[in-house]
């Protein structure tokens, strides 16, 4: 015990972050640090404890058995201070400093833009950060303080709100049409070529899920990257699935009819309780509400 008595937090905190995510690079996003400043760290515990915490491997860093019996107790030292940290946030009266705000790559390059311009023209004193990523955001660890999803989260801590829904439909450019004819059922699909996903399986399903037996080689170009699939479908790679309110900002895109019905993807506005209500973070949850009602249906 007379080991645990002057341990910095900051080591305890890196423990548990390189435990939850299996590397240094992705503990040090986390926690907002370096990965040779989480190495040092980590190198610095074992040290302290005189234990090895973790085998290290080619995969990354996986617990030792030592490692696994202290795990527990840290990530409760960590809730802990995740909770006093909130509770501190959440007591900040003062409408200005910075707000965290996350969303997928597309609603970051093609929607929040003018939304951000408009929330700093109403609050100049507002700073925003945009994380633009796919990776749903853990608002628990303060990664961001608004998360726009397209799924519902289900954690407790959570405050979340279905803002609408965004409209999704096949589009492909007017020269590509001109050069290639109409696509009215799938009889005509022989003929034609689609942008579709490389690893990812959403399009297949969907298309499976309309009757429609799509396979990956059906897909001419195939690319994961959001922005750049639809970029591929800009430059007339062929047919292409997107949301509407992306589609129609192109005046060179026209929308396919067809008789397939599209799913919608469901908008969730989420934060932390702690700080839904502290006075920033809610202007900027009022402001992206009115921002992004437009939008949807």
């Amino acid at each position: 015990m007379n080991q645990l008595k002057n341990i910095d937090w900051s080591l305890i905190q890196t423990f548990v972050a390189v435990a939850q995510s299996g590397s240094l690079s992705a503990a040090a996003r986390r926690i907002k640090s370096s990965q040779p400043t989480v190495g040092r760290q980590i190198k610095a515990l074992e040290t302290q404890l005189g234990a090895t915490l973790f085998h290290r491997t080619a995969q990354g860093f996986d617990l030792t058995d030592h490692g696994q019996t202290l795990l527990p107790a840290a990530q409760a030292m960590a809730e802990a201070y995740r909770g006093l940290i909130m509770a501190t946030a959440g007591q900040d009266a003062a409408l200005s400093g910075t707000v965290c705000i996350t969303a997928s790559q597309i609603v970051s390059a093609y929607h929040l833009p003018p939304i951000i311009q408009s929330i700093r023209q109403s609050e100049p004193e507002i700073q925003i950060d945009l994380i633009a990523s796919d990776d749903s955001r853990n608002l628990l660890y303060r990664e961001a303080d608004i998360a726009i999803r397209m799924f519902k989260p289900t954690q407790l801590d959570l405050i979340t709100r279905h803002l609408g829904d965004l409209e999704l439909g096949a589009f492909a450019t007017r020269d590509y049409l001109a050069q290639r004819g109409p696509l009215t059922n799938p009889d005509d699909m022989d003929g034609h070529d689609f942008v579709g996903l490389n690893e990812h399986t959403l399009i297949i399903d969907s298309m499976r899920g309309f009757g429609i037996p799509a396979k990956r080689d059906w897909f001419s170009v195939r690319c994961d990257d959001p922005v750049t699939y639809w970029r591929l479908v800009q430059a007339g790679c062929g047919i292409g699935f997107a949301q509407r309110s992306v589609a129609r900002q192109d005046p060179n895109i026209v929308e396919i009819s067809t008789d397939w019905p599209m799913p919608k993807l469901p908008v969730w506005l989420t934060a932390h309780e702690a700080i839904r209500h502290t006075p920033r973070v809610k202007r900027v949850w009022d402001l992206l509400v009115t921002g992004l009602g437009p939008l949807l249906s």
